[in-house]
């Protein structure tokens, strides 16, 4: 098989699928994953695929850091359907965690507990719109405000957590990867979420079907860190399927 039949087969694959993996066209086209692997980049380099860990995608895999108020006008309407699904993991709890990002913000606003909650938030703008709601008591982390997120990050943010135990994180993220786990744009909230993790005793990821197959700059967490995701009905079935064999339980928000 020449490089151009290589080429015409790697792109008609990833026109029928939208990734490929190096070693499914290793095997099928009988060459080396150091041939693959130098065909993908000519590729990229002509700016027809996006080399990812172990193969390519059609998509670019690297999620760009936005402000919030950029996000906050993206996919609106799954937003909020993922947070008000998201509504049914409070499960009883009386202090949950709510991270930064617009999916939990909204999440935030969807709040209406019929018991006292204690709310911890690094969120700025989460903590605005549940300061006056009825049984909500909230504590807002300390420490320098990012204004892309509106959110703290930070040492002493990460120190008031050391005293801290409670019942569930309701974390946002910038990207879902197989390979890579969850993760965001920003290193220093990055560490923060990390902590927040090692806080809750049940980690909830909202996260709409745009940030799968992304990465961030940024690791949050592996797969098996995090029991729930709830997200839309634009994730493929193959990708759930490898979520349940993780034991991440994935909630589809109607």
């Amino acid at each position: 098989m020449t490089i151009t039949e290589r080429h015409q087969l790697i792109l008609q694959k990833l026109k029928d699928t939208g990734k490929v993996s190096i070693l499914e066209l290793s095997d099928e086209m009988e060459v080396s994953g150091v041939t693959i692997r130098k065909d993908l980049k000519l590729l990229e380099e002509k700016h027809l695929l996006y080399r990812t860990h172990g193969g390519a995608s059609l998509n670019n895999p690297y999620a760009m850091e936005r402000t919030i108020n950029e996000k906050s006008g993206i996919n609106a309407e799954i937003k909020h359907k993922i947070a008000k699904a998201a509504q049914s993991l409070l499960d009883g709890n009386d202090s949950i965690i709510i991270g930064s990002g617009t999916t939990v913000f909204e999440f935030a606003r969807c709040l209406e507990p019929q018991t006292h909650l204690t709310v911890i938030t690094p969120a700025v703008k989460v903590t605005l719109e549940l300061s006056n709601k009825p049984n909500i008591d909230v504590l807002q982390l300390g420490g320098l405000i990012r204004p892309n997120s509106s959110s703290v990050a930070g040492a002493l943010a990460e120190r008031i957590l050391n005293d801290i135990s409670c019942g569930v994180l309701f974390l946002g993220v910038d990207g879902i990867d197989l390979d890579f786990g969850f993760s965001i744009t920003n290193i220093a909230e990055a560490t923060l979420n990390q902590k927040m993790i090692e806080t809750a005793q049940k980690v909830v990821v909202l996260a709409d079907s745009s940030k799968f197959d992304k990465r961030g700059l940024g690791k949050v967490c592996n797969f098996d860190q995090v029991q729930y995701i709830v997200t839309d009905s634009g994730v493929s079935k193959k990708t759930l399927e490898a979520l349940e064999e993780r034991s991440v339980h994935v909630i589809i928000a109607e």
